[in-house]
């Protein structure tokens, strides 16, 4: 980050600690700043930097990030009844992520009712069409390390997520060879940066650990511009 972004996210936060009901101070800093800096990769050059920093970091090739969401407390939005009543117990909004290898978030999808799945939002979601479709710039196959069979470029998820093309996930422990459940591992170890990411993004920003007194359209923005301050630390 160079001195001149420093100094302005820098003010930022300084004035930042008092949220406006209506997020303006937040939606300026988001419109200046999403763009820039929550940047999904469009190209196979892009993807496979992610895959390369996941193979040389975590061990896992082809990985081309970890996937998740994270259920956000808010208070009961007006006529809504249960819909953003989750099935933790409290009323919440979901951000889900797409994560790199050093804890960087490249796509989110935020808004999400609490009632909603991880897997049923991501589902819904441009991120799944795109991969279908194959419009997004991922690589078809490769091959992997110490194999001569190519592979497909893949993210990774939890249980929650269906088992696809280009989504991968650990499966059962049961009954499998040691160098299967190694692979396992590997994956849940790659898997977990996502679940690392948002740690570090509730600790510097402990807004995102309250339950939030906003509607659900501010609390969007307010998670965008943390996300945004997350990313420009990391750059």
């Amino acid at each position: 980050m160079n001195g001149e972004k420093l100094e302005e996210v820098t003010s930022f936060t300084n004035v930042g600690a008092t949220l406006t009901k209506d997020g303006t101070m937040y939606q300026a800093f988001v419109d200046e700043y999403k763009d820039e800096v929550i940047s999904c990769p469009t190209s196979q050059v892009e993807w496979r930097i992610i895959a390369e920093e996941f193979k040389t970091t975590w061990n896992v090739p082809l990985a081309c990030g970890a996937i998740d969401g994270k259920d956000v407390a808010i208070i009961c939005p007006h006529n809504t009844g249960s819909l953003f009543h989750n099935y933790k117990g409290f009323f919440s909004v979901v951000l889900l992520a797409l994560v790199d290898a050093d804890y960087k978030i490249v796509w989110t999808d935020i808004g999400g009712y609490g009632s909603m799945s991880d897997a049923r939002i991501y589902n819904e979601s441009e991120m799944k069409e795109c991969l279908k479709n194959a419009t997004i710039g991922i690589p078809d196959q490769d091959q992997i390390p110490n194999d001569d069979q190519d592979m497909p470029y893949f993210i990774l998820g939890d249980g929650a997520f269906g088992l696809r093309t280009h989504l991968m996930k650990p499966n059962s422990h049961r009954g499998l060879s040691k160098q299967v459940l190694i692979t396992y591992y590997r994956i849940s170890r790659g898997r977990r940066v996502v679940e690392n990411a948002f740690g570090i993004l509730a600790q510097r920003w402990q807004i995102v650990l309250t339950t939030m007194m906003q509607g659900p359209d501010t609390v969007k923005t307010v998670l965008e511009a943390c996300i945004c301050l997350n990313n420009l630390m990391r750059t």
